[in-house]
């Protein structure tokens, strides 16, 4: 189990309404070791309403040079998607063209995170108004949303290298 936490953004003031932050890993699968994902998502509550929401949250991608839907942007081979995300003491700090986000992470996707040097993100554009910030998400609850074939189509995916705080 897993919980989301939400950015910190007027969703009055953001066509993009609520978006929100959850972390997870799968594996070790066969011989692949654990892999960390993030998703970055919406609720679907911004001051337009759900559809003009996944338009503005598709132009944010679009901007980036992100494909939705496309094949998964390796952003260390290309900058100009402008993704940064640092690890450290169990947290993430992720940045991306049109916002910044903290969220706590477990150690065991800090460590995945480190030992794999990239963390897989998923930004759907697709609304998700049932994983309310700060509530628990079950596996089974995320699988189903993270697996669903429209939620697949409607993402962008990218492999984001992992900084760390040079001591």
């Amino acid at each position: 189990m897993t919980t989301s936490e939400a950015l910190d953004m007027a969703r009055s003031e953001s066509p993009l309404g609520t978006l929100t932050v959850i972390a997870w890993t799968i594996g070790p699968a066969g011989d692949r070791p654990v892999t960390p994902f993030l998703m970055v998502y919406s609720l679907g509550d911004g001051r337009d309403g759900p559809e003009a929401g996944v338009m503005a949250l598709r132009a944010a991608l679009d901007g980036m040079g992100v494909p939705v839907g496309g094949a998964v942007v390796d952003t260390a081979q290309d900058r100009r998607a402008g993704a940064h995300l640092l690890v450290e003491a169990q947290r993430v700090v992720l940045t991306l063209p049109f916002m910044t986000a903290q969220c706590p992470v477990p150690a065991e996707w800090e460590t995945a995170a480190h030992e794999s040097g990239q963390v897989y993100l998923i930004v759907p554009v697709t609304p998700w108004p049932a994983g309310r910030p700060g509530e628990p998400v079950t596996e089974a609850r995320l699988k189903v949303f993270v697996a669903d074939q429209d939620t697949v189509r409607n993402a962008a995916h990218l492999m984001v290298p992992v900084s760390r705080i040079q001591g």
